[in-house]
C-alpha cells in the first residue's frame, strides 16, 4: 500500500489530511516536528510526503533540505501563510509541489498523484538503467579480457576517438558502452549507429539529419544522430561498410565539430565523442579504395582488439553462469545447473560466433533441458558451427 507522511504541528490539520488519505486508501503516518519526521523517513520507506512550512524550532524549509540529504522522496509543500517567494525557495530547494492552506481537495488529491508517478517513473528509470548497466557488463577473468579492461580504464576518461575491432559477436558494443559509462560523458546521451544497416542513400540523413524538403519523403526536419549525441558519445558500429560520400562528410565533422542538415546550408557546432568499431581490416579496405585513409587516422587514436571466445575460453564458465541467470530470470523459472563436463564440453567448441553464438546455445539448452544440463545435452543440442 502507498504511504504517505503528514508533518505538521497542527494536530486538527494532520487529522484532517489522515482522513482524507485514508480514505483514498493511502497508508498514512505522521509527525508534529520535523525532527520526528526525519527519524521516521530514516526508519520507513514514504512514497510522498506533505510538509507544513511554518514549524517551531525546524521549520518546512530546513526540513525540507534535511529530506533532501536522506531520501528522494517527493515532498509536497504546505503552508496557510505562503507567499510567491516562499513557494519559489521551496521549489528550488526541492520540493515537488507548493499548495496553500486551507488545500482545495481536488488540488490535493491531484499533485499526490502527479508526485507519485513521477516517483514511480524514476524508480523504473533506475531500475531500466541497472538493467542496461547488467547487460553491457564485460564479463570474463581472462588474460585477454583484462588487457581490454585495463586499457578501457586508461582511454575512458579522456575525449580520445576509439577504433574497437574484432570478429563479429566479440563485445564489440560492450566496449563502447564501458567507455561511455566511464567517461565524464556518462550522463549524456549514448547514441549507437550500425552503419551496415542503414542503406548508403540514408545514412547521411541519419547522421546529420535533413531539413523539410531535402527529399522527396523528407516531410519534417529531423536532427541527426549526432545532434541528438551532443554532450555524449556516437557509437559508429559497422563503420568499415559507410560509403565514401557519409566517410567525406563524418571526416569534416571530425575536423571542425560542426555539421550541416541534408538540404541545409547553416553549420550546426556538434560537442561529440566518437567511438567507431568494424569487424573489417581497414587497412585492406583503405588499399582496396573502400575506405579514406585519413578517416580511418582520425577515428584511431586509439585502437582497442577485443578478443574472439576461442581465445579466452577460460571465461566461459562465468558466460554461461550470467547468460543462464539472466535467461531463467526472463523466462520466469529457476536457472538450471551445468555439470562440470558440460562445462568442458562447450569449451572445446571453436565459436566462430563468439559469445553471440554461446548466448545463443545457452539459450536453447536451458529452454529445451532439465536441471543439471549435462554432456550429452550440450552434444544434442548444443549444435555449434565448427
Amino acid at each position: 500500500m502507498t504511504k504517505i507522511l503528514i508533518i505538521d504541528d497542527e494536530a486538527p490539520i494532520r487529522r484532517v489530511l489522515r482522513d482524507i488519505l485514508e480514505n483514498e486508501n493511502y497508508q498514512v503516518d505522521d509527525a508534529s516536528t520535523g525532527m520526528d519526521a526525519l527519524q521516521l523517513i530514516k526508519d520507513h520507506d514514504f512514497d510522498a510526503v506533505f510538509c507544513d512550512i511554518k514549524m517551531p524550532e525546524m521549520d518546512g524549509i530546513e526540513t525540507l533540505e534535511a529530506i533532501r540529504k536522506e531520501s528522494d522522496v517527493p515532498v509536497i509543500m504546505l503552508s496557510g501563510h505562503g507567499t510567491i517567494e516562499t513557494a519559489v525557495e521551496a521549489i528550488k530547494k526541492g520540493a515537488f509541489d507548493f499548495i496553500p492552506k486551507p488545500p482545495d481537495l481536488n488540488r490535493l488529491l491531484i499533485t499526490l498523484r502527479n508526485a507519485l508517478d513521477k516517483k514511480n517513473l524514476a524508480t523504473e528509470n533506475k531500475v531500466l538503467k541497472k538493467a542496461v548497466r547488467l547487460q553491457s557488463q564485460m564479463i570474463g577473468e581472462s588474460a585477454p579480457m583484462m588487457e581490454v579492461r585495463d586499457m578501457i580504464e586508461k582511454v575512458a576518461p579522456t575525449n580520445a576517438r576509439v577504433l574497437i575491432t574484432g570478429e563479429n559477436g566479440t563485445g564489440k558494443e560492450l566496449v563502447a558502452r564501458q567507455l561511455h559509462e566511464l567517461s565524464p560523458r556518462c550522463k549524456g546521451p549514448f547514441i549507437e549507429v550500425n552503419c551496415a544497416a542503414i542503406p548508403s542513400e540514408l545514412i547521411e540523413s541519419q547522421l546529420f539529419g535533413h531539413e523539410k524538403g531535402a527529399f522527396t519523403s523528407a516531410i519534417k526536419q529531423r536532427k541527426g544522430d549526432f545532434e541528438l549525441a551532443d554532450s555524449g558519445t556516437l557509437f559508429l558500429d559497422e563503420i568499415g561498410d559507410m560509403s565514401l560520400s557519409a566517410q567525406a562528410k563524418v571526416l569534416r565533422a571530425l575536423q571542425e565539430n560542426k555539421i550541416v542538415r541534408v538540404g541545409g546550408e547553416k553549420e550546426i557546432p556538434v560537442d561529440v565523442r566518437i567511438l567507431a568499431a568494424t569487424n573489417k581490416n581497414l587497412k585492406e579496405e583503405i588499399e582496396k579504395g573502400n575506405f579514406r585513409e585519413d578517416l580511418y587516422h582520425r577515428l584511431s587514436v586509439i585502437v582497442i582488439q577485443v578478443p574472439p571466445l576461442r581465445e579466452r575460453k577460460d571465461d566461459i564458465p562465468l558466460l554461461v553462469q550470467s547468460f543462464v541467470e539472466r535467461i531463467a530470470q526472463d523466462m520466469g523459472k529457476a536457472a538450471p545447473e551445468f555439470e562440470p563436463e558440460a562445462i568442458e564440453a562447450l569449451q572445446h567448441y571453436q565459436w566462430t560466433g563468439n559469445i553471440r553464438e554461446l548466448h545463443n546455445i545457452v539459450e536453447r539448452l536451458v529452454i529445451l533441458c532439465g536441471s543439471p544440463i549435462t554432456k550429452d545435452d550440450v552434444m544434442q543440442f548444443g549444435n555449434p558451427l565448427n
